[in-house]
């Protein structure tokens, strides 16, 4: 945004519904390949992975944000 310091930008919240099919599995994919969550004994799926996080997407148990300052997209906790 013009004269305002990169800073000073809040994060948006971007809600899910309002991206594509494509971009939000882009998303989806990306979080969970670097996210480096331990899942315990068992070994999940890239597409199982996903599905777990976008069943928390709908929830409101995930949202996802856009950092302006570091031009980022991340999924944090609702």
């Amino acid at each position: 945004m013009k004269g305002v310091p990169r800073e000073s930008v809040d994060r948006i919240e971007v809600p899910h519904t309002d991206l594509s099919s494509d971009a939000l599995r882009g998303v989806l994919e990306s979080f969970v390949l670097r996210e480096g969550t331990d899942y315990g004994e068992r070994e999940y799926s890239l597409e199982e992975k996903v599905g777990h996080v976008m069943r928390q997407l709908e929830r409101g148990e995930a949202r996802i944000v856009f950092d302006p300052s570091t031009d980022s997209v991340q999924i944090v906790p609702g």
